[in-house]
Order: C-alpha cells, then sequence, then structure tokens
C-alpha cells in the first residue's frame, strides 16, 4: 500500500469523524456540554501526570543497550507462545507507515474543535484531550521505562548487530504508539457520542476509532518493534484512558430534569412546587 493511498484513507476516516454529525437526528444546544470541569481535581491531576511522563521518559533515557553477550544469547523459545510468532520481525517500510495513523489520528480531536456544537467548548475539550494523552504517555512510559522486554528485531540475526543491540531496543512493552493512537481515537468517538447521543453515525464512528490503533497495532508488530501482546496492552491502556477521563467528567444526572411548576388542583387550590423528570 503506497503513501498517497493511505493518506487518503486516513483523510477519508477524519473527514467523517468530524463532519458526521451531518447524520445526527438530534445536538445539544450549541451553550451546553454534557463535561464539568473543576481545576481544584484537574489541576493537580493534570500536573501529577505530565510530571510522571517526565519521570518516565528519564527513566527510558537510562536504559542501557543490549550487551553483544546478551544478544548472542536470545533465544525465541524463551519467548512466550502467544508472541513467539513475532520474533525476528523487521520491516523497515511497515514502520514509516505506521507514523501516517499515529500522526493523523491526533487530527482527529482537533478537526471537532471547530465544528459548531463542540466549538464554543474548545477549551474544555481541550483540557480533556490533554487529561487522556498525558495518562496514557505516563503509563506507556513508566512500563516502557521499568520492564525490560527486548523488541521482535532483535531476534533477528540478519540485521547489524548495533541495531539488535541499541537501547531503544528494549522497551517493547507497552505499545507506545498504538496506546497513543487509541487514546486519540477513542478520545474522539467518545466526545462525538456525548455530544450527539442520537446520530446515527455514532456505530461508525465508533468502528473508525477501533480499526485506526488496530491498524497501528498490526504495522508496528510486522516492522518488529513490539510483541502482540505488547500493543494489546497499549490498545487497552489507551482506549481506556480515552474513553474514561471523559466519562469521569459527565455532568452527573443530567438526564434528570427539575422545574417550577404551578397549577390548580380540582378544589380550584393554586398551588407551586417543582416538577421532576427523566429522559431514557
Amino acid at each position: 500500500m503506497n503513501r498517497n493511498l493511505v493518506a487518503l484513507i486516513l483523510l477519508t476516516t477524519f473527514s467523517f469523524s468530524a463532519y458526521s454529525q451531518n447524520f445526527s437526528t438530534s445536538s445539544r444546544d450549541q451553550n451546553e456540554s454534557p463535561y464539568d470541569i473543576s481545576w481544584a481535581v484537574d489541576g493537580p491531576y493534570l500536573g501529577v501526570s505530565l510530571g510522571l511522563n517526565v519521570l518516565g521518559f528519564t527513566l527510558i533515557q537510562d536504559k542501557d543497550p543490549l550487551t553483544i553477550e546478551e544478544m548472542n544469547n536470545l533465544d525465541e523459545n524463551d519467548v512466550p507462545k502467544i508472541d513467539r510468532f513475532l520474533a525476528g520481525n523487521y520491516d523497515e517500510n511497515a514502520d514509516d507507515l505506521s507514523y501516517y495513523p499515529f500522526y493523523g489520528s491526533f487530527a482527529v480531536p482537533i478537526i471537532m474543535l471547530f465544528t459548531p456544537d463542540i466549538s464554543p467548548h474548545a477549551g474544555q475539550i481541550s483540557l480533556l484531550f490533554v487529561e487522556s494523552m498525558a495518562t496514557t504517555g505516563a503509563l506507556y512510559t513508566l512500563s516502557a521505562g521499568l520492564v525490560e522486554r527486548t523488541r521482535p528485531l532483535a531476534y533477528n540475526t540478519s540485521l547489524p548487530d548495533e541495531l539488535r543491540t541499541e537501547a531503544s531496543a528494549q522497551r517493547s512493552f507497552i505499545g507506545g504508539h498504538t496506546a497513543a493512537t487509541a487514546s486519540a481515537t477513542f478520545f474522539a468517538a467518545k466526545i462525538y457520542n456525548d455530544f450527539y447521543p442520537d446520530s446515527r453515525a455514532r456505530p461508525y464512528v465508533w468502528t473508525a476509532a477501533a480499526v485506526v490503533p488496530a491498524w497501528v497495532a498490526y504495522l508496528r508488530s510486522k516492522s518488529g518493534k513490539h510483541f502482540l501482546t505488547d500493543n494489546i496492552a497499549g490498545y487497552v491502556v489507551g482506549a481506556a484512558s480515552g474513553i474514561l477521563i471523559p466519562e469521569f467528567h459527565k455532568k452527573k444526572n443530567e438526564n434528570l430534569r427539575m422545574t417550577p411548576a404551578m397549577g390548580v388542583d380540582l378544589s380550584g387550590y393554586q398551588f407551586q412546587g417543582i416538577s421532576f423528570g427523566y429522559s431514557f
């Protein structure tokens, strides 16, 4: 698959995700957001998560490369059976291709900020997106920095020793590209879902959100960067962050409506009160 075709597929996917509100049967009031932000909570959370990213990157930078002896002792039979079929994989073209959906996935939430119903809440949605990505980043960098797992390509004896022994070949777990992509696409799908709960396009949006990081996971495995379980873990971490951060910020009992009420009973007595309603 050439790069022009990849770019075309991504452009179609992103455009559909951003503009499919045209298929919505009902939309939320432009002035209303389904989310609440509390700086007393979000400020410290964002600070801690960004701090953990810094710690994780430090741990990654401090990782030692494989020694020649350690490289020569690598045996694919030591790899768990679920991952063994990927040991020795290497495809530079697949590595290059993986960056198209990886970087492109970040464009989806950004494009959504310019749509009519979401743009009034651009600052709020941007904060949620940063929190989601920071959460994913913290979990990725800490695991990559603390877990010693050699990439599949290091088991390929036909590759140059310097490629097999470099320090970056020691951070196979978790799949960072897969995690970041899943975080971005599932975040976009969750935002769309909450702003347009009655949209007929929601199944397609969620499908696109699931397929794009799966594609990245496939390319990263083919390129020899990650094992299957690395990508599964990355997918779960990214999808969870993308969905749960907005969900935790949703307004409580937003389907419950409370309005003033006035009326007259059968005896002619006028009364005032409060009317409660719940929409399903």
